[in-house]
């Protein structure tokens, strides 16, 4: 009989206990296996790589990062490799456990396959890991499974609150393991051939996102400085001029004053477009 491996993500231990208990509850009705448990977004994608749940119980409000912007992670990788051998990100299936009733078609929109209000009831929980392991034990594929229509608990739900209106975390993917990286910690990102890269204080990461998208998405937090480079606003600490050889008509070179940008923790000057000048002269004026 098959079984299917379950993974609970709660950033409460009070929370991840009392599902813990029901699953051990309901083993005769609904056979199952509770791989592991997850107190933080890291932990989970972590956990979620070396377990390969077939479920996991997603909390909709955590600290580090909501679950559903965790699921939006989970689904923008699961097929990329950045240029290292072939793998696909481990993709399970997400039933939502919260305490919010609001998010629920938010939470199908990032493919949950089903959603339980906190107080969990032993037979509800039995019901939704049924459900999703006969698919499962039918070796149906995720595309398949995507086009289930997903059970709506709700009777009235009320309006749908957007996702934050800027996430807090990048997601890249290295050697299979997707890392998590605040925002916070971005110093810039630059378009370089077909990827972006995402350059913190100390390491450099591979971003296989749109520049503009980015833009559009995080303009609080981030400015265009350059047709290829976003720049974070809170690491911008000055400007200093600088001297580059640019090509002229009759192909001679010319020696031409342009502005680059200071970043708080980086050593590198980043060329400042003429078209942008005018909009970070502003962000360093006096």
């Amino acid at each position: 009989m098959f079984r299917p491996k379950i993974l609970i993500i709660d950033d409460e231990a009070p929370a991840r206990m009392r599902l813990a208990t029901l699953i051990a509850d309901i083993q005769e009705q609904c056979p199952c296996d509770l791989i592991g448990e997850a107190g933080s977004a890291q932990a989970a994608l972590d956990s979620i790589a070396v377990g390969k749940p077939d479920i996991i119980l997603l909390d909709v409000q955590m600290p580090d990062m909501t679950g559903l912007e965790l699921a939006q992670h989970l689904q923008q990788n699961k097929d990329k490799s950045h240029g290292l051998p072939q793998t696909q990100t481990h993709m399970p299936a997400i039933i939502f456990v919260t305490a919010y009733d609001n998010y629920a078609l938010t939470a199908f929109e990032v493919h949950a396959m089903d959603y339980l209000l906190k107080p969990v009831r032993a037979g509800r929980l039995a019901e939704a890991i049924m459900r999703i392991a006969t698919v499962q034990a039918a070796n149906l594929n995720h595309q398949q499974m995507e086009q289930i229509e997903p059970i709506e608990p709700i009777e009235q739900i009320l309006p749908v609150p957007a996702l934050a209106t800027a996430r807090q975390c990048f997601s890249v993917l290295e050697r299979g393991r997707i890392l998590l990286i605040p925002v916070r910690d971005v110093l810039f990102i630059r378009a370089e051939q077909k990827y972006l890269t995402l350059q913190t204080r100390s390491v450099s990461y591979l971003l296989e996102e749109s520049l503009t998208a980015i833009e559009q998405e995080m303009a609080s937090v981030m400015v265009r400085i350059h047709r290829n480079t976003l720049a974070s606003r809170q690491a911008i600490i000055g400007v200093e001029r600088a001297s580059t050889l640019s090509e002229v008509d009759n192909g001679d070179e010319k020696l031409q004053e342009t502005w680059q940008l200071i970043l708080r923790g980086s050593d590198e000057r980043l060329p400042i477009s003429r078209r942008q000048w005018r909009t970070i002269k502003g962000l360093v004026r006096p």
